[in-house]
């Protein structure tokens, strides 16, 4: 009996310190979070320009003597100090800015939701002589979700900013659709580009149906509410309308691609993709080069902040990142502020 009282003494102690612990870490959670804008997402904005000089600042701390090191490291403390004391929307300081996104684009286009509240936030800050570059990643998918995010695309050209336009891996069909938007569009020698088409296909269980004697009613109003349809018997007049359907939607594609590129539609709008180099030659994009590269020569003229908007981290993974910080302690402060991942 002294076990188990003892015992249990034991466990609602260690219960009551665990409770203690969780309650201060989520109330340093809030108070860190205090200010920030309630919703499901929140804007993360990363100065690459930084970033770069971060990662070649590591290179350097392995391959530098550690005496010459660390006379690098003190100046550049003293570069970050001074950086951070400049104000950013100072008149005089008149260094281009580039705003870099990134669309990875599904069926449904679901990235949208977040392109329209990057691009929204963009417009607000963005000046005349700055850039937008869009690294695009997508296959195509339905026309009216990647038809409204090249309406997104175009509020940037609307308001006179340059749009610039990567595809690393595949930029096809609705992917296209967006593209053709921009000012530039650089692509990587082997990436995919084009398919300036429009696809549409469904099983019929009309003679299944039939054959288990199951009867497939449908009612509508209107001479063409519902033409091919997966259960009902499909007629030839409703194959006709069908692909009347097909090829408008086709026909809008071909107009919007020729209101923004000068190109041979009779050439490229067959539904065909084609890779970078052959993608030059018919003028759908303007240059073969990879997103890194561009962005790359482009920090040393301009300043590069790349806008993000992030779901809400859960509570349980907020509490882990909080652990980790605390654990590194002194060691992690420091590689916040000077940017060093590892020093050995």
């Amino acid at each position: 009996m002294d076990f188990v009282t003892d015992y249990s003494l034991f466990l609602a102690k260690s219960i009551t310190v665990v409770l203690a612990i969780l309650a201060i870490a989520g109330g340093i959670i809030a108070l860190a979070g205090r200010g920030r804008p309630l919703g499901k997402q929140r804007l993360e904005v990363k100065y690459l320009n930084r970033e770069y000089d971060d990662m070649a600042h590591t290179l350097k701390a392995a391959m530098l003597p550690k005496k010459v090191f660390k006379q690098l490291l003190k100046t550049r403390k003293q570069e970050i100090k001074r950086s951070r004391e400049q104000t950013p929307d100072d008149p005089s300081k008149d260094k281009k800015r580039i705003f870099v996104l990134n669309f990875h684009g599904d069926i449904r286009a679901s990235a949208v939701a977040s392109l329209r509240e990057e691009i929204t936030v963009i417009l607000t800050v963005a000046r005349p002589a700055d850039e937008v570059v869009l690294r695009l990643e997508s296959g195509g998918g339905l026309v009216h979700a990647y038809g409204l995010a090249a309406s997104q695309l175009t509020r940037i050209k609307d308001k006179q900013i340059r749009l610039t336009i990567a595809v690393d891996k595949i930029a096809a069909s609705g992917g296209y659709l967006m593209a053709c938007v921009a000012d530039h569009i650089i692509a990587a020698p082997f990436a995919v580009v084009g398919s300036i088409g429009v696809l549409a296909q469904l099983p019929n269980f009309n003679r299944f149906l039939k054959r288990h004697d199951i009867d497939f009613e449908q009612f509508t109003a209107g001479e063409f509410k519902r033409t091919v349809t997966l259960f009902g018997e499909n007629t030839d007049e409703d194959r006709a309308r069908f692909r009347q359907e097909i090829d408008e939607t086709h026909r809008l594609f071909k107009a919007f691609v020729k209101t923004h590129r000068d190109l041979d539609m009779a050439t490229v709008a067959t539904g065909e993709h084609w890779y970078g180099t052959r993608a030059l030659e018919l003028k759908l994009v303007d240059e073969l080069c990879t997103s890194d590269d561009y962005l790359l020569d482009a920090s040393k003229t301009a300043e590069l902040y790349q806008v993000s908007f992030k779901p809400k981290k859960p509570f349980i993974d907020r509490l882990s990142s909080l652990a980790s910080i605390l654990d590194k302690g002194h060691m992690g402060r420091y590689r916040s502020e000077v940017g060093i991942h590892e020093i050995k």
